[in-house]
């Protein structure tokens, strides 16, 4: 019997407008109804994930929860409460700023209730326009001295660039770092052992569920270590090569199409 799910949203759960579709807000109703635990686990935050916790009826409410920030946050949404964090030190996220100014990317760094951005695109500020909470950066981040940060991005549309930074990421840098993709556009960043799974584990603990009881869902790399940390790994149709090898079972829907609901109907219900 599985107990709780921790299903990504980006090309997931959520379609390409961002939305879960009606199929899967009811099937999700329904699986909760029979005493299941259903947690969104993103690379964003809290705040900019309120429409979707909206539509699963989970915005401000107690025994609901989520990850965030690829598990640099566990929460439960009444409050919000962190139920337990794992901040990114400033040293380091100072150092990766400034390497990452060098580059064609638009940078984002995150505290718990506010996105900055840095050097922007076109492109990138078509993404924004549905991410509350978000502030332009200059070259100056000091003020960040003071504010618990959780997680930076780099991104670009050419997903070979971005590989290529990582490539170039001084060695200290690299070790401090846990490095993932998501989207096909962004290269992410959380302290070393900070990953999904690991938050996967933690609210696995909080909620005293055993891990065998656990279902992790994905199609990118930011999701390998959930994937692979559950009882049960799947990938849904759409995910990245690496995402279905490392998983036990591959949707036949994509993201389009329901395949959260597939996966509960098959697996739940």
């Amino acid at each position: 019997m599985y107990r709780l799910i921790a299903c990504d949203l980006d090309e997931t759960l959520l379609d390409k407008q961002r939305h879960v579709s009606p199929k899967t807000r009811e099937v999700i109703k329904e699986a909760e109804a029979q005493g299941l635990v259903f947690a969104p686990a993103t690379g964003r935050g809290f705040y900019s994930i309120k429409q979707t916790l909206s539509e699963l009826a989970a915005d401000d409410k107690a025994q609901h929860y989520m990850i965030g920030f690829n598990g640099g946050v566990v929460v439960e949404n009444q409050g919000p409460t962190i139920i337990k964090d794992f901040p990114l030190a400033y040293d380091v996220l100072a150092q990766l700023f400034e390497f990452g100014s060098k580059y064609e990317v638009a940078i984002h760094l995150y505290t718990f209730e506010q996105t900055y951005v840095y050097h922007s695109n076109p492109d990138e500020d078509a993404y924004l326009t549905t991410i509350p909470h978000e502030k332009r950066l200059d070259d100056d981040i000091d003020f960040l001295k003071d504010q618990t940060c959780y997680k930076a991005l780099f991104q670009n549309l050419d997903r070979h660039y971005l590989e290529q930074i990582e490539t170039d990421l001084p060695a200290d840098l690299k070790t401090a770092l846990e490095i993932s993709y998501s989207s096909n556009r962004y290269i992410e960043f959380n302290p070393k052992g900070v990953n999904k799974g690991v938050a996967l584990q933690t609210l696995a603990d909080y909620l005293e569920i055993p891990m065998e009881e656990t279902i992790a869902i994905g199609d990118n790399t930011n999701d390998l270590a959930m994937i692979q940390a559950a009882e049960l790994g799947v990938a849904v149709a759409n995910a990245v090569p690496a995402v279905k090898a490392a998983a036990q079972h591959t949707t036949t829907a994509d993201h389009e199409n329901s395949a959260v609901a597939e996966v509960i109907e098959t697996f739940i219900l």
